[in-house]
């Protein structure tokens, strides 16, 4: 197996990284669009384009600053590199900026419900298709794992085994899609669907960048950081669902529609 790992359409060979990603926007759009026919959308439209735009907006930020502070010291050497200050992202950054970017939106147009149930199942299926790209795309991208012995160890061109922890990540997704769209069909409190799934791939992320290369403080990089302080701010859902499980609030302003 040679990396990159192109896509042939016809005389052309495409980068795996952009096909993979054009068809993960085009299944997380068309599954947006299945789950509000079937859940409904108690936000109005002035709302929800509003959302979006913020979810948007903050993504796009929130997922290069991270990157900056992936490794400080290598950003702060390219300080004046526009093309290697642009050049990078993160997932973790872009959820992350979204989240604080809906919220503070939020809060300015004085929206109180939660807005992102719809779109858990799919971030969680377009960020699986996208990482198999990733994976596809070889060591350019910067996502692979550090160097091991196990069997299913993947040379991407340098000569080194390393964990394809891309699709450990994809593997981690599909799944979690599926048990979102499940926990969806049952009655359950507005909001809990996103955060099942923050909740979910932030600890996937907590495990998975163990065994990646990167600048560690006190032992975790910034992405397992990031992650650990989304858990902390989920932490009274996480208490709430161990204590009482998957149930329906009592309050009926609480409950999520279910068709």
């Amino acid at each position: 197996m040679t990396f990159p790992i192109a896509i042939p359409l016809g005389p052309w060979l495409l980068p795996p990284h952009v096909v993979l990603e054009a068809l993960a926007y085009t299944i997380g759009f068309q599954l947006y669009l299945r789950a509000r026919r079937r859940q409904g959308d108690a936000i109005s439209d002035g709302t929800r384009w509003s959302v979006i735009a913020a979810a948007i907006a903050g993504a796009a930020i929130g997922s290069k600053v991270l990157f900056w502070f992936e490794d400080p010291f290598l950003t702060w050497a390219h300080r004046a590199d526009i093309l290697f200050l642009m050049g990078g992202k993160t997932v973790v950054g872009g959820l992350v900026g979204g989240l604080i970017g809906v919220e503070l939106t939020k809060r300015v147009i004085g929206e109180t419900r939660s807005t992102g149930d719809l779109f858990a199942v799919p971030l969680a299926a377009g960020m699986a298709i996208g990482r198999i790209g990733c994976f596809m795309a070889g060591l350019s991208d910067q996502t692979c794992g550090v160097a091991t012995s196990l069997p299913w160890g993947v040379d991407f061109g340098d000569g080194v085994r390393r964990h394809p922890t891309q699709l450990y990540e994809a593997a981690y997704l599909l799944p979690l899609a599926l048990l979102l769209a499940r926990a969806a069909r049952r009655p359950h409190q507005r909001g809990d669907i996103f955060k099942l799934f923050m909740v979910g791939y932030m600890t996937c992320r907590l495990g998975v960048d163990a065994i990646k290369p990167g600048v560690t403080f006190a032992g975790l990089t910034v992405i397992q950081w990031t992650a650990a302080a989304v858990l902390l701010y989920y932490a009274p859902a996480i208490v709430r669902w161990s204590r009482n499980g998957w149930s329906a609030p009592r309050d009926p302003l609480l409950l999520s529609r279910v068709p």
